[in-house]
């Protein structure tokens, strides 16, 4: 359940958040008339039902209604996503945990259509930022719909990867071109950071097969990352243990030499373990989150995000579609340290009761609380984390020094074993 700005608008975003383009994206269903049926959740009261009659009226006094369909794209980011709070944290995440410099190069994996990543950008023009997501209609999207805004120098600042978080050494940087040319690239450690090296190949105007025999190598360096996140929880995309250590040590990899940060949200609570229908209305639309029966064997559930357009008296169901394994706080932490990290941090924050916020005007709004570091926090009806691992230099130099400390006593016993076999 979702992080919000302090800003008045804030109040109109949603509780909870849905995963950036991923895995289990559907787009079934599409647009359909407002003279469809659309599923009111069984809680919602007589009162809840008749709110949207003046809506329905005030439609109705249009002569002109707006016929243009927005893209599912913008009712996402204006109905989930909240980038400058999110930015906020995770600089005072990194200058609380690393320090020492200001954090200028972010990785935002699960970016779908990168908006996090342009408010980084227009944050400071020092700033790098890379993305990775599987959904590349969402990457095109971005540039050209996001990217654009930041300013001329934008698109050399930003670098979007079409490929898998657990194969990010596979992933394609998604270049902006007439053509709208994809680009083979090779991740690779060097020196003091990770660098990219990317093949870029002759191909027909209008196709993005690559050829590898027709490839033109070029380099593309891109700074080794002080802040990776993988925001609105993506990871619970992730279904298999092996899956989650597997990706966070990809990350752990990307990470600055000199120390930098991994952030990730989850949420939680009794209320996040059954079947659950919120809406939020919107000065254009209303926006429903849907969460399925939750399976306790598998911990596993289906989230839906639908939207209905009132001017355009359209409704987009199943916008987006996510199969998740919700993770606990402990798993997530256990598979941090298995992968390398030495410390993880919990920051949460309680969420307002959903029982008691299921209509359009409770779902979203309610007090601004801070999320604050804890060490226990108690069971509630909802509550939203945001989950820091962090590696300082120190703690690199730490891990490379037991490593040759190990070898050499692996050393020094199979000395005389092997003066022994001569």
């Amino acid at each position: 359940m979702g992080k919000r700005d302090k800003k008045q608008r804030h109040q109109q975003r949603s509780s909870h958040r849905g995963a950036a383009s991923y895995y289990s994206v559907q787009h079934d269903d599409d647009y359909e008339d407002e003279s469809s049926s659309f599923q009111q959740p069984s809680q919602d009261s007589e009162e809840e039902q008749q709110e949207e009659e003046p809506e329905q009226e005030e439609e109705e006094d249009d002569p002109n209604p707006s016929t243009e369909m927005p893209s599912k794209f913008i009712l996402y980011q204006q109905s989930v996503q909240s980038p400058k709070g999110d930015i906020s944290y995770l600089q005072k995440f990194f200058l609380m945990y690393v320090g020492g410099r200001l954090p200028l190069h972010l990785q935002e994996d699960f970016c779908g259509t990168a908006l996090l990543s342009t408010e980084w950008l227009r944050s400071d023009p020092r700033r790098t930022a890379v993305g990775l997501d599987l959904d590349l209609e969402a990457l095109q999207w971005c540039l050209e719909n996001n990217i654009n805004k930041v300013g001329a120098d934008g698109y050399s600042r930003i670098s979007l990867f079409h490929g898998n978080v657990l194969n990010p050494h596979e992933a394609k940087l998604v270049g902006f071109k007439p053509q709208e040319l994809i680009r083979n690239i090779q991740l690779e450690e060097s020196d003091y950071n990770s660098e990219m090296t990317a093949t870029e190949p002759n191909i027909n105007e209008g196709s993005i097969t690559l050829s590898n025999e027709e490839s033109v190598k070029a380099d593309a360096k891109i700074s080794a990352r002080d802040i990776i996140c993988a925001f609105n929880y993506s990871c619970c995309c992730l279904h298999k243990r092996a899956e989650l250590v597997l990706y966070f040590k990809h990350v752990l990899e990307a990470l600055s030499k000199k120390g930098g940060i991994f952030v990730m949200d989850l949420y939680g609570g009794t209320s996040s373990e059954q079947s659950l229908r919120l809406q939020r209305r919107f000065p254009n639309f209303t926006y429903t989150w849907e969460q399925a029966e939750f399976n306790i064997i598998e911990r596993k559930t289906r989230i839906s995000l639908h939207f209905h357009l009132q001017k355009q008296q359209k409704k987009l169901r199943h916008a987006f579609s996510y199969s998740w394994r919700l993770w606990s706080l402990p798993e997530i932490r256990d598979c941090l340290e298995e992968a390398g990290f030495q410390s993880v941090h919990f920051w949460l924050r309680k969420m307002p009761d959903t029982s008691e916020n299921r209509s359009t005007e409770g779902f979203g709004s309610g007090r601004d609380v801070k999320y604050e570091e804890v060490k226990t926090f108690q069971q509630e009806d909802a509550w939203n984390a945001y989950i820091v691992a962090w590696q300082t230099a120190m703690d690199i130099m730490k891990q490379l020094a037991f490593m040759v400390v190990k070898l050499a006593f692996s050393l020094i016993i199979a000395l005389p074993i092997f003066r022994g076999s001569v």
